[in-house]
């Protein structure tokens, strides 16, 4: 099966009005395909990519003196996958969409990434497994614990226990395949995707503001 590619992108306004403004949507869909037809996978070659005899940077800030307010594109995020799975949820019915999510599976996970689109839109997990996480975020977390866990007063012998024990917490907590699974809590995600027979290979997660 051919590999699929779908990209989000984020772009700020300053206001809900102006965010509800048909030009504001209709420049935000120009945006978009633009960085698509560039193959764009971060803001930088995004701001750079091509449209009307111009940069995508110049058109945003042309477009934004029209608007009357700044306009920026902060996020640009591109997936590589056979099956690529989107879901977007509004908090706000008279605003577009707030949480937008891209899932990056084969066509068996493809069975289930809606629902784990739908969760991740929910519970905001920042990796997908464990080894994704940053080295230094890693060794942060356990020296963070490792001061708590003295300053509890835990005994020395007992520390790389506790240690280990809340760095599976955060791990819980933050990777996509360790979080309890949003439809069914007593299951995990990973276990979801196993069950499907499948494999989930990527995920983004955009929301307004953040």
């Amino acid at each position: 099966m051919a590999a699929r590619s779908a990209r989000c992108s984020s772009l700020n306004s300053e206001t809900d009005f102006v965010a509800k403004n048909d030009k504001f949507i209709t420049l935000a869909n120009d945006v978009l395909a633009a960085v698509a037809a560039a193959g764009a996978a971060d803001a930088e070659a995004a701001l750079a990519a091509p449209i009307e005899d111009t940069t995508v940077g110049a058109y945003i800030d042309a477009a934004a003196g029209t608007l009357g307010e700044k306009v920026v594109l902060r996020r640009v995020a591109r997936i590589e996958a056979p099956v690529v799975t989107d879901y977007l949820h509004r908090t706000n019915k008279d605003l577009p969409a707030q949480v937008g999510v891209l899932v990056g599976s084969d066509a068996k996970a493809g069975e289930v990434a809606r629902d784990i689109a739908m969760h991740i839109a929910a519970y905001s997990p920042l990796y997908l497994v464990r080894e994704d996480v940053p080295a230094d975020v890693v060794a942060n977390e356990r020296r963070v614990a490792e001061e708590t866990a003295k300053g509890e007063g835990k005994p020395e012998a007992a520390l790389p226990k506790i240690v280990e024990g809340r760095l599976n917490g955060f791990f819980k907590e933050n990777t996509l395949v360790d979080q309890a699974f949003a439809k069914d809590p007593k299951t995990t995600v990973g276990k979801v995707i196993e069950n499907s027979g499948g494999e989930v290979s990527a995920f983004a997660r955009f929301r307004v503001g953040a």
